[in-house]
């Protein structure tokens, strides 16, 4: 969008506001009899002092909003990172970020408890559950720290889903939804009330669709980014007493499917060849690096030559996929223990199961044809043409790539005073997340390997020197070319435990001050006996067969003489514990006032904490340390009645940012044998400041307006890298990210628009809407300094509720109508592979939905 066209847009945007700050003159109403629970207790919208996003069933429907993934297309604060998938995304909110092994910044909860703890070697998302948007009655989206009543600490902020309670009636409602690419989606769901104090609630949603990233290789799938899932839910609600409450509710979420692909767009032409010193590093060049970089260049001018759109990807993986599995059972019990007493018990159980299989950096590769290359194919090294893979994660069998469990457990006293000035929530938090056995995977690095889980390779990059008399007495010197495969076993135990409470004092009717404070208790034991193999390839005069010349741990800096051939194989000899430990207070104080019934000012001061982590992935640089965050927000929200109801919040906020957690390049010694990695370390402090406000208006009961708007200013005020032990495999760390410059995934605006106009047509005939949605993020930087322009999206739907009363509706839907192209993520790591890759968002979308609602 050129900067003309966006003054338009925002000056259209100030322009609606304005209309309606003049609409509260004219009358007294809201719209926002929306409850929310962004307080662990239930209250209007527009009474809660914190800056909220809602979205109800409908608006989650005509979003087209399946995965967490989507959430983030429509919330302007709310950004998203899927550099490893959509089921696996992580969040950000006003610039908190989560990368690979950090704890999240913002907490997805379910029925007030948060996702079951993911122990993999990649993010793994809020694991909430494919399927999870499936029958809620709304989703909240809360900005800022939330580290006084909620589980985890986060400095970004939580998003709540809540799901539909069981109800006294007999209703229900089956949909089907068909769509291009093949979208195949049904759901239902059915609530029975047994008796007048026993009520359940069933819900399920199967979703299947094509992926949109197509494929050109012909091995593999023919396309990436698909859509494969099943949800179920079942909800009981026993009323024991009128007192007496309990809550249960189990969820079951499966995802299987072929993972994500991202297109090559860039690379180093020039690599700095094994033969020639690096001038930056005063080393000679890293062969892998060469090969990488060329090979990489080659796909892009394949690419170029076929003609090949964003949406084209080359992709050489026989038998790709990511399976996410998911349970959770959540207890929920409530006592009126007086009539200004309330005692809640919220116990929660969940397993958390992944087999990940994928090219991580969606390549094609083949030895480049250089005089470098022949000269090293002349001594043993692989012949140009010769296929590899860079980076190819295998699933080894027996283990998941990922399996822990999370237990839960969270009393809460909720009270008032007699003259109800006083309203409070004292409680305590313990949470446990458990490992289901090793968490152990397999990975082909520079290989030429069908499967690396199964240890079946042939060939590769690594250049093996063997010395005469190596394979059989006598036998010569060979030089041979190899393949790494890196065999990650780990287990994590996570201890996160706090007390906490919080009060709101009302002096009068219209003023009021909140206090909360909270003290965590953080703990991380790892366990990681991690190790590599060397396979070489003989040549053919001696049988061309693999053979496995070495198996090391991954961690030499520890267990640098360790062989685990000689020993049997028993990894025990490269076992490593860690533990990471942290305590710290956060607080809350806020004030209120309310110059009218309808309108509340607030003001806040929020300490925020993220714990630390642990990574074994780079030897040396394995923890990293909590970070500190210092919040100040003002805030205003107004609401309206009459004939033209409406509402305006706008809040301001800044943040000081220290400690911060910051995702490093590690560029690996030649002699490594690494392929060079990316560390979280504690070498940040940065400034987040901005603006966010949501405006809506509803005229003569058949047109609603609303626009939503973020603007976000954030600048990395230091960055020094931690100093590199000199026996560490790495020579260099580079992070992500430049002084002065902005922080990833925090587009400087983000603008929401939507409408809908109810068409005037006989009630006996049925309700009409038609609805837009128009969004626009501007350029961000997703990868350190790597940046992706701004774009923009229009959905469009037209739906046709309760035809002729019969209970049938029907959606046509359209998201990004006009088949944008648009960058959402980087793969990164061009200073260790000389790539730059993309993945990108949705196409176009469109399809109908038929829906029948009985009951009702």
């Amino acid at each position: 969008m050129t900067d003309k066209a966006w003054k338009s847009v925002l000056s259209l945007s100030v322009a609606m506001s304005s209309l309606t700050v003049s609409m509260a003159a004219m009358a007294q109403g809201t719209d926002g009899e929306i409850i929310v629970t962004a307080r662990r207790t239930e209250e209007r919208l527009q009474d809660v002092p914190i800056s909220i996003t809602v979205f109800n069933q409908e608006q989650l429907q005509k979003r087209n909003i399946a995965v967490a993934s989507d959430l983030a297309v429509y919330t302007p604060s709310l950004s998203v990172n899927t550099r490893y998938g959509p089921e696996k995304a992580t969040f950000a909110i006003r610039g908190f970020n989560q990368d690979a092994a950090a704890a999240p910044t913002v907490g997805v909860y379910f029925a007030d408890v948060v996702g079951v703890r993911a122990q993999g070697g990649t993010a793994s998302g809020s694991t909430v559950g494919a399927g999870s948007f499936t029958d809620l009655q709304n989703v909240q989206v809360l900005k800022g720290p939330q580290g006084t009543l909620f589980g985890r600490n986060t400095t970004g902020g939580a998003v709540l889903l809540v799901p539909q309670r069981p109800t006294d009636n007999l209703e229900g409602y089956v949909e089907g939804t068909y769509g291009n690419y093949d979208q195949k989606r049904v759901q239902a769901a059915l609530n029975v009330p047994l008796a007048d104090t026993f009520k359940v609630r069933f819900a399920v949603d199967r979703n299947k669709r094509d992926g949109y990233m197509r494929n050109r290789t012909g091995v593999g799938p023919d396309a990436y980014n698909d859509v494969d899932y099943f949800y179920g839910r079942m909800s009981i609600l026993a009323e024991l007493t009128p007192e007496l409450e309990n809550y249960t509710i189990a969820t079951y979420s499966s995802s299987d499917t072929y993972g994500y692909a991202n297109r090559y767009e860039s690379c180093d032409r020039n690599p700095v060849s094994p033969f020639e010193i690096d001038p930056r590093t005063g080393q000679r060049g890293n062969l892998p690096r060469y090969y990488t970089s060329l090979a990489a260049c080659d796909q892009i001018d394949r690419q170029a030559a076929r003609g090949d759109g964003p949406l084209d990807v080359e992709v050489r993986n026989p038998n790709p996929g990511i399976k996410l599995d998911l349970w959770q059972v959540i207890n929920t019990t409530t006592w009126q223990a007086s009539d200004t007493i309330t005692i809640k018990n919220i116990l929660s159980y969940g397993e958390y199961r992944e087999k990940a299989a994928f090219n991580l950096y969606s390549d094609n590769f083949f030895v480049p044809d250089t005089g470098v290359t022949r000269a090293l194919a002349a001594n043993g090294g692989p012949a140009p043409g010769s296929p590899f893979t860079y980076i190819r994660l295998g699933t080894q069998p027996g283990y998941d790539a990922a399996a822990g469990s999370t237990t839960v457990e969270e009393l809460q006293l909720q009270g008032r005073t007699t003259d109800g000035k006083l309203t409070y929530v004292v409680g305590g938090y313990l949470e446990f997340s458990r490992p289901l056995g090793w968490n152990q995977q397999r990975t082909g690095i520079y290989g030429n390997c069908a499967d690396p889980g199964t240890l079946d390779c042939q060939g590769g990059l690594p250049l093996v020197p063997l010395p005469a008399g190596a394979l059989f007495p006598g036998s010569p010197a060979f030089t041979l070319p190899g393949a790494i495969i890196s065999e990650s076993r780990t287990r994590f135990a996570f201890d996160n435990h706090g007390v906490f409470a919080q009060g709101t004092y009302n002096f009068t009717d219209q003023l009021a001050l909140t206090l909360g404070g909270r003290w965590t208790f953080d703990k991380i034991d790892g366990y990681a006996e991690s190790n590599r193999y060397l396979f070489a390839t003989l040549p053919a005069a001696f049988g061309g067969s693999t053979r496995l010349f070495q198996r090391v741990c991954n961690d030499n800096l520890n267990h640098p003489t360790v062989n685990l051939i000689t020993n049997g194989g028993n990894t025990a000899a490269c076992g490593t514990n860690i533990v990471n430990k942290s305590n710290k207070p956060t607080w809350l104080v806020g004030l209120d006032y309310k110059p009218t019934p309808d309108w509340l000012l607030y003001a806040k001061y929020a300490r925020g904490y993220r714990q630390g982590a642990v990574n074994f992935t780079n030897p040396g640089l394995e923890t990293v340390g909590p970070e500190k965050l210092d919040s100040f927000e003002i805030g205003s929200k107004l609401s309206f009645r009459g004939s033209v109801p409406g509402y305006f919040n706008l809040a301001a906020f800044y943040n000081d940012f220290s400690d911060q957690q910051i995702f490093g390049a590690l560029v690996a010694k030649p002699d490594s044998g690494l392929s060079g990695g990316a560390a979280l370390i504690n070498a940040g402090k940065s400034i987040i400041k901005g603006i966010e406000a949501d405006a809506g208006i509803t005229a003569f009961e058949m047109l609603r307006l609303s626009a939503n708007y973020t603007y976000l200013d954030t600048e990395l005020k230091e960055l020094v890298p931690p100093t590199l032990s000199p026996d560490s495999p790495f020579e260099e760390i580079i992070p992500r990210g430049e002084v002065g410059g902005p922080l990833t995934y925090s587009p400087k605006h983000r603008l929401t628009l939507s409408g809908d106009v109810m068409l005037p047509v006989p009630e006996t005939v049925g309700d009409v809407t038609l609805g837009a949605i128009y969004t626009y993020t501007s350029s961000q930087y997703v990868d350190g300094n790597v940046s992706i322009p701004s774009y923009s999206l229009l959905n469009l739907n037209l739906a046709f509720n309760n035809i002729a009363e019969s209970g049938i509706d029907v959606v046509g839907f359209a998201t990004n109508i006009t088949n944008k192209k648009y960058r959402i993520t980087s793969g990164g790591g061009f200073e260790s592979s000389g790539i730059q890759d993309f993945a990108y968002g949705q196409p176009r979308i469109y399809g109908v939905r038929v829906r029948y609602n009985f009951g009702r």
